[in-house]
């Protein structure tokens, strides 16, 4: 036998998922809900306790759950979310909430980064797209200069999985793949980019130690197995970011191959050999396998798009149904009208943008809405309008790093929705394969990456063979002429109404 338990910790909840990795059977899974707190406008915030306890209680349900005994566990790992900034002081402890992805508070600290480097487009050129106030590098910033007290006090800057590692374990990590989404780690050294820390003014010496993914950073702690129900002693396996947790857990593991995320927000991702400089913001980060990047083109709003117009047209019944009731509902209803929505085009910036346009001010809208248009229509245009997206960051993966891409793994929650992902298929014309567990496929992908640093597995290479897809997708010919006409349209949407959106929203407004 060989269990892993794997954390996949998001912005909502964090989900603890027992895995046999010796043929990738998931044993069970629990669900452990926590909250997000709004101090002020554009600010996100989470207490890095509500991480531990969810850990603890979600463990311990998932043992009883399962009756497998905590001697039989070979390790745990975590799939978290990226881009986090928590200070804790010397003697391990916080000294403030976690800033968290979604907070977007450091705007003016990133509009000075870029004027260190000649402006938004010399930046952009560089790094892929502009730097926001979402970004980890302007957070630090930001709190040198509004938290001066909580800076200096500061031992060093933990994301949630190095938090939790260190909870884990006693060590102040931080493993490769988050590390790169700071933009100060070098993907070629793997290293901490000193000489970027001195230009911006940032904090070299508050930088945890750097560890591999499939790295055992140390093992549980009496202290921690007490709170977990696991034994002391048990490795801890580093683990990996979400997006490069997904990848793997996609199976698209080789140089060239793609997936796409389809959860609340969403994502291409394609393995490259290479380090290349970001593009219409794609930019490139470390993948789980060390030896290779991951080039990921990130979309705000995905499967939000879909929770969004479900709360608009089903109030009463999201209030009292199943989620998976309503998407139900959702994919008969877009299905009962003609591929194109008669001609009903969505564009699903519902939050800004970061690809295939990187643009914080776009913001959504229907377009070409005429008299006849009825519920199934908006439904149906909204998963159109997502893939529409998706299309054209394929043809910018395709044309401007020189990845074809013919056939893309499916993950995430939306990828359950074999309706939508015929859309995909149809507007993208990919094969698309939606893997066995698309939505723990983060949680799969880290406890892959831990079975090969356990030696469960001997390689990156050999997981290929073992993540399996579950349907597969065909593009339908007869629908290709109708989706490559509103697709060039829905390209012309953004570059006609894009000076409306700039002012109805520039930042200072």
């Amino acid at each position: 036998m060989a269990y892993v338990i794997s954390y996949d910790v998001g912005t909502g909840a964090t989900k603890a998922v027992l895995i046999d990795m010796q043929d990738l059977r998931i044993l069970g899974k629990t669900l452990v809900a926590y909250g997000v707190r709004h101090p002020r406008p554009n600010q996100a915030e989470q207490d890095p306790e509500d991480w531990w306890r969810a850990i603890g209680t979600s463990t311990q349900s998932l043992l009883e759950s399962t009756s497998v005994d905590p001697k039989e566990i070979s390790c745990l790992t975590f799939c978290t979310q990226m881009l986090g900034v928590l200070p804790m002081d010397l003697d391990g402890r916080p000294l403030r909430p976690a800033i968290i992805w979604l907070d977007s508070r450091a705007e003016q600290e990133a509009r000075r980064i870029m004027r260190r480097l000649l402006g938004p487009k010399v930046f952009a050129m560089v790094a892929g797209c502009a730097a926001t106030g979402k970004d980890v590098l302007p957070k630090w910033l930001w709190l040198k200069e509004h938290a001066p007290q909580t800076f200096a006090k500061t031992h060093k800057f933990l994301d949630v999985g190095g938090y939790l590692l260190y909870r884990c374990s006693g060590r102040m990590v931080s493993d490769w793949t988050s590390a790169s989404g700071t933009g100060v780690f070098s993907l070629r050294s793997k290293e901490w980019e000193t000489l970027l820390f001195r230009v911006f003014g940032a904090p070299r010496d508050k930088m945890p130690s750097l560890v591999r993914p499939d790295e055992q950073v140390g093992a549980l702690t009496r202290e921690a197995a007490a709170d977990l129900g696991l034994l002391a002693g048990t490795p801890v396996i580093a683990g990996a970011g979400d997006v490069p947790s997904s990848a793997v857990g996609s199976g698209a593991l080789g140089v060239g191959d793609g997936h796409v995320s389809m959860g609340t927000s969403g994502w291409v991702g394609v393995i490259s050999a290479g380090a290349p400089t970001g593009k219409s913001g794609i930019a490139a980060i470390q993948s789980a396998d060390p030896r290779y990047c991951l080039l990921v083109a990130e979309m705000e709003t995905a499967g939000a798009c879909r929770d969004w117009i479900k709360s608009c047209f089903f109030p009463t019944e999201s209030a009292e149904g199943s989620a998976n009731q309503l998407y139900t509902l959702q994919d008969k209803e877009a299905e009962s009208v003609p591929p194109g929505a008669d001609g009903l085009i969505f564009t699903p910036w519902l939050c800004g943008e970061r690809s295939p346009v990187a643009d914080v001010s776009v913001r959504s809208s229907f377009v070409n809405l005429s008299i006849h248009h009825q519920r199934p229509h908006f439904l149906r245009a909204v998963c159109e309008g997502v893939a529409y997206n998706v299309r054209w960051t394929i043809d910018i993966l395709d044309e401007r790093f020189g990845f074809p891409l013919e056939m893309l793994r499916a993950v995430g929650g939306g990828a359950q929705s074999l309706a939508w992902m015929q859309i995909l298929a149809d507007v993208t014309n990919k094969r698309i394969e939606v893997v066995e567990h698309p939505q723990e496929a983060g949680a799969v992908g880290a406890a892959c990456v831990a079975a090969v640093g356990m030696g469960i597995y001997p390689s990156f290479d050999a997981l290929k063979s073992v993540v399996r897809g579950a349907h597969v997708l065909l593009p339908r010919r007869e629908y290709r002429e109708t989706y490559n006409e509103l697709f060039e349209q829905f390209k012309r949407v953004y570059s006609r109404l894009r000076p409306v959106y700039d002012q109805l929203n520039r930042p200072e407004r």
